[in-house]
């Protein structure tokens, strides 16, 4: 076991990419755990490539996890591998559960066999607090599970605890709440708004559909949450946190922001679409992340119309680079 080799499940996702970014950085030699398909995706990581060492394995496979810790020897190993899209949940809630709660379960196992020194940090979810008892939410709140997702997610987080106190293995959980960026997956709220009105913006479409845009939520920049992630694993007594900004704002602030950032008047082009609506609602998360703030040193400085800004640019040029349309140019708005 190396202290400054870092295993990263999930490598090629908007976390892990960030966190391969902040462990190079701090001189680590980083591995990352991939799953064999017919067609690589590796967008997020493409910067990464020859600094980063990757490895074929799967949360579905005991074997190869101890496969991959025998060959790499890491010392810190991160689990953000999960199935993470919430609407997915419900049409794949079985193969969610392998991923999501049954993949941590391997996880811990092999590290319990192979190394139980291994630092192990585990990606929690403010979707676990769902159907919210108080708010705002912290370490002490009860879970109360509102998807499959949260669910699948709530068995990883509770497997973290027993590994901990039943093998006393170095093994913590990161109650992350909403977090974007650029990076972020078309299929989630914050990314599909940006990219539509990045879209709208250079005429190449004409609407954003949406589901429940009341829903509030504690959102912030996903490249300062993975620096949270490593300070985690850094402490010598293991203990789980709450990681957010204290701060929340409905799907319509998202919105909102991102039009008039794009100068236009989101009542033309936002739609409603009952079928985006989840059978199961959470109508509001909030983080109170004081213990983050007092034991780990950790506060979120990016603000959300910060975030959205970045975001809504970041999507602009993309999309600028694609289609060869120019903002303020012919067919744009």
């Amino acid at each position: 076991m190396k202290s400054d080799r870092a295993l990263i499940t999930g490598v090629t996702g908007q976390d892990g990419s960030y966190l391969a970014d902040l462990l190079l950085e701090k001189g680590y030699e980083v591995h990352g755990l991939v799953r064999r398909s017919s067609t690589e995706n590796y967008e997020r990581i493409q910067h990464l490539r020859g600094k980063i060492e990757l490895h074929q394995g799967d949360l579905l496979d005991q074997s190869s996890l101890v496969g991959c810790l025998r060959e790499v020897q890491p010392g810190e190993v991160y689990n953000l591998g999960a199935q993470s899209f919430v609407p997915t949940s419900w049409g794949q809630p079985t193969l969610t559960g392998e991923f999501t709660a049954l993949g941590v379960t391997r996880m811990l196992e092999a590290i319990r066999l192979v190394d139980p020194e291994v630092r192990f940090y585990q990606a929690s979810s403010s979707e676990m607090f769902g159907r919210v008892v108080e708010t705002p939410q912290n370490e002490a709140t009860p879970f109360y599970p509102r998807s499959p997702y949260a669910v699948a997610k709530l068995y990883g987080h509770w497997i973290t605890v027993n590994y901990r106190e039943s093998y006393g293995l170095h093994a913590v959980s990161g109650i992350l709440f909403n977090h974007e960026s650029p990076r972020r997956g078309r299929e989630f709220v914050t990314r599909k708004v940006s990219e539509a009105v990045a879209k709208i913006a250079l005429g190449l479409a004409d609407e954003l559909q949406l589901g429940n845009v009341e829903s509030m939520r504690d959102w912030g920049y996903a490249r300062e949450y993975v620096d949270a992630m490593w300070r985690m694993l850094q402490r010598d007594d293991p203990k789980d946190f709450v990681i957010g900004t204290g701060t929340q704002h409905s799907v319509r602030d998202c919105f909102e922001i991102a039009f008039e950032h794009a100068g236009l008047d989101p009542a033309d082009f936002v739609k409603s679409d009952p079928n985006l609506v989840r059978p199961a609602e959470v109508d509001t998360l909030l983080a109170d992340p004081a213990k983050a703030r007092e034991e780990l040193g950790w506060a979120a400085k990016t603000t959300f119309s910060e975030l959205v800004v970045m975001m809504v640019e970041a999507d602009l040029e993309a999309q600028e680079r694609q289609s060869g349309r120019r903002r303020g140019g012919p067919g744009t708005r």
